[in-house]
């Protein structure tokens, strides 16, 4: 028997060893280490993992990297089970097998693993926050931090600290019963419930979790049962000394269309925000996204992204990732002239710096040839007015200025002015081929300033 032992673990060696030159080593080290083999023959392998969702993941991700792997083994046609150690049940992988799909346990949450507080790059913008989530992490529902709320604008990270909090939790308290959700998925269950007429067992999933963390709570907004439920859940969850832990896109108390007694509960713990990362975090970012990806990126390439890329985390990481497509499917090396291009395409008619209106200005000025006092002073002349309503439809479009703002620094000029500007470019530059060439080009200049 120990002999067997030996061999399995021979063979599955032997695996590991192909699929690691398909897969990078942290996927190596997260999905296939913890694997135990328990039976490789000449007609079947039986594989054991911890549990439920780590056989999902390893099905929905890795099953053709497996297969290759052992085709070229020579294992063609040897029939794959996994089994759930958790569990201890059963599950053959092979096409067409006749067998019940085994349910997920209720302590096993759906959760990114790569999601976690090690991964998260931490910078003045989010340091507090980071911080509030190691804590809550390593003592749920045991400080003050209850609810902890984790506020801010898209792509900033708030939903990697959700994951990155259940996944420390998991490791270090796995008995701990995780539930995670987003508001939507809050929402659907609840309205399943009431069609099926299981609103008790909808309740129950929610109210037995020993830590709560729902995304997107602003989305609950205009939603008055679904509110009240989420009331009821809170207050039973808190009151028993459970942790819960929310996602917002802004300060609770700025929230509109939520109950009083709800806003109540969210101020009554501890709010922290993310901010847009600055340009060291955003390098930082850059560089272990690089990394991650097995990919060497000139500093000045990296550089050029954090420059013009400053919005969120995920555009940052969607930039790497799109460089990665571009180059592999086209067979186009990373230079700076294809950065440039997916930046653009990422970008759209974005500004990627802090533009004002005197640049807005100076470049109306740079293609039209008319001065830039002559755009913003009072002249009537056809070419001037052209070029002055050229550069206030710019400001609207490009920096969202507000009419006012933009009649104010266009020499006084009222809203219903900027208005008549705005519309008037409009209709000429679908009709007047070289005003819509010339904003196209201004626009892209802009961006790249």
């Amino acid at each position: 028997m120990e002999k067997q032992g030996t061999m399995n673990k021979k063979i599955w060696g032997k695996i590991k060893m192909e699929l690691s030159n398909q897969l990078p080593d942290h996927t190596m080290s997260t999905w296939f280490e913890p694997i135990e083999p328990l039976v490789i023959d000449k007609e079947k392998i039986v594989l054991e993992v911890p549990n439920q969702f780590f056989y999902d993941w390893i099905e929905s991700h890795y099953r053709k990297n497996i297969n290759r792997a052992l085709e070229t083994l020579g294992l063609v046609g040897v029939s794959t089970k996994f089994i759930i150690s958790a569990e201890k049940k059963e599950i053959k992988t092979d096409s067409g097998a006749d067998l019940t799909p085994q349910k997920k346990s209720p302590l096993i949450p759906i959760l990114n693993k790569e999601h976690t507080l090690e991964s998260f790059i931490e910078g003045s913008n989010n340091q507090f926050a980071k911080t509030a989530a190691e804590a809550v992490a390593e003592n749920p529902g045991k400080q003050s931090f209850n609810p902890l709320i984790i506020y801010g604008g898209t792509g900033l990270g708030k939903t990697h600290l959700l994951h990155a909090i259940a996944n420390r939790v998991l490791e270090t308290q796995p008995n701990k019963r995780i539930v995670i959700a987003t508001s939507e998925k809050f929402t659907l269950d609840f309205v399943n419930g009431l069609r099926k007429n299981r609103t008790i067992e909808f309740a129950q999933q929610y109210r037995k979790a020993d830590i709560l963390l729902i995304d997107d709570i602003q989305f609950f907004r205009g939603k008055e049962q679904t509110q009240e439920q989420f009331f009821h859940t809170f207050n039973e969850l808190y009151q028993a000394g459970k942790q819960i832990v929310l996602t917002a896109d802004r300060y609770p108390g700025e929230m509109q269309g939520l109950q009083d007694r709800l806003l109540s509960r969210f101020q009554s713990g501890l709010s922290v925000d993310i901010q847009p990362p600055d340009f060291e975090v955003r390098v930082a970012i850059l560089l272990d996204k690089a990394e991650r990806n097995s990919v060497d990126l000139p500093y000045d390439i990296i550089e050029f992204i954090a420059t013009h890329m400053r919005s969120n985390i995920r555009d940052l990481e969607g930039t790497i990732i799109r460089l990665l497509a571009r180059s592999s499917l086209l067979n186009q090396d990373i230079d700076r002239n294809l950065v440039k291009d997916v930046v653009k395409e990422r970008m759209g008619n974005k500004p990627s710096r802090d533009i004002s209106m005197e640049d807005v200005v100076r470049k109306v000025s740079e293609v039209s040839g008319i001065p830039e006092d002559g755009i913003v002073g009072q002249s009537r002349k056809k070419e001037i007015v052209e070029a002055r309503q050229t550069a206030m439809f710019l400001c609207r479009s490009i920096l969202d200025s507000s009419l006012a703002s933009v009649g104010v620094f266009f020499g006084g000029r009222d809203h219903t002015t900027v208005m008549h500007a705005i519309k008037t470019i409009e209709e000429k530059k679908s009709k007047k081929k070289k005003i819509g060439e010339n904003i196209a080009q201004i626009t892209q200049e802009l961006s790249f300033i």
